[in-house]
């Protein structure tokens, strides 16, 4: 029976308490979606650590002015920004043959930008935008990267998954919702547990390359990623108390990174991959009378995993080498 990780941090931990006794000097780490909400405080934990961050963003603006305030803070030169957006595949590749023109290693990668519950969209290519972009998007970037993560082995990826993968297995005869009426819901969990999905079937084909990747949960956190959300729609969800504040148990961004952080960082996870982890610990299966807590065994299936992989190979028109 494989033992479940824990750790001495919890709910309440931030992502600077995950790193406070880590040295990362010397070591790259990339961050998508690191312009805005946990991506930035992760990005900020990482530099503190030591390691030389670069922010993945789609708004250059906003990742110049986070890069500059991440700087002062950590007192960190080793900061820098490049242009992508995960919702057109192209974007993905250019960014990727950037990374690799560089020649160096990289140990790190958080792929955690992601969109929630929006309208029916579609990327250049066609792909049911939370699809596409919450899970291909990234799909072709850590593989597009898999020489570089090779480079710096023992390296990490951590995949931004969610509690919302409870929502929706992967729906392999219609992902793009061409034939089914469209659910946002059921999208964003379709995308969440592709997202875990693929940490599994990574950990599996990385582990002789000295990959390892693991799924996160990072928790409830109030931040750009409900920009689709109605007042009514978080009331109705049960996320604000009568006076519009989120309900007690809701993270800070700074909390909201400490998994992530961790899952990057901590000694305890080295060659552990294919995991679930949440709270800073190794995420359970679904108990009853849990509701907010727990992975459904949908989202850590192997098969699934990896008929996924071959699937997204396919959405994307290359096969990938790991």
């Amino acid at each position: 029976m494989v033992e479940r990780v824990t750790s001495r941090f919890g709910h309440g931990s931030t992502a600077m308490e995950v790193v406070a006794s880590i040295d990362r000097h010397g070591k790259n780490a990339i961050v998508t979606g690191a312009a805005s909400g946990i991506g930035v405080e992760t990005a900020r934990a990482l530099a503190a650590a030591g390691a030389a961050v670069t922010l993945a963003v789609r708004n250059r603006e906003k990742g110049e002015a986070v890069a500059r305030d991440v700087r002062a803070t950590t007192r960190s030169d080793a900061v820098r920004v490049e242009d992508l957006d995960l919702g057109e595949l192209g974007s993905v590749r250019r960014f990727a043959d950037r990374v690799l023109a560089t020649g160096a290693p990289v140990h790190i990668l958080i792929n955690n930008a992601g969109i929630m519950a929006c309208p029916l969209g579609r990327t250049p290519e066609g792909f049911e935008l939370q699809f596409g972009t919450n899970h291909l998007g990234h799909f072709l970037l850590a593989c597009r990267l898999a020489p570089a993560l090779k480079a710096g082995a023992p390296c990490r990826v951590v995949a931004l998954s969610s509690i919302g993968h409870r929502l929706s297995p992967v729906h392999f005869d219609d992902v793009h919702f061409e034939r089914r009426p469209y659910d946002r819901w059921l999208a964003y969990g379709q995308s969440k547990t592709a997202n875990a999905l693929f940490a599994v079937e990574l950990a599996r084909r990385g582990a002789a390359a000295g990959i390892t990747a693991n799924a996160v949960h990072p928790g409830g956190i109030m931040t750009g990623l409900q920009q689709h959300l109605s007042r009514e729609d978080m009331d109705a969800l049960g996320w604000l108390d009568p006076d519009g504040k989120p309900r007690t148990g809701f993270k800070t961004p700074a909390q909201g990174a400490a998994t992530s952080v961790w899952a990057a960082t901590a000694p305890e996870l080295e060659g552990k991959g294919g995991r679930y982890l949440e709270d800073c610990q190794e995420g359970e299966p679904v108990r009853p009378g849990v509701p907010f807590a727990g992975y459904h065994p949908h989202a850590l299936d192997a098969e699934s995993a990896k008929r996924l992989w071959t699937v997204s190979e396919q959405m994307i028109g290359e096969t990938i080498a790991v």
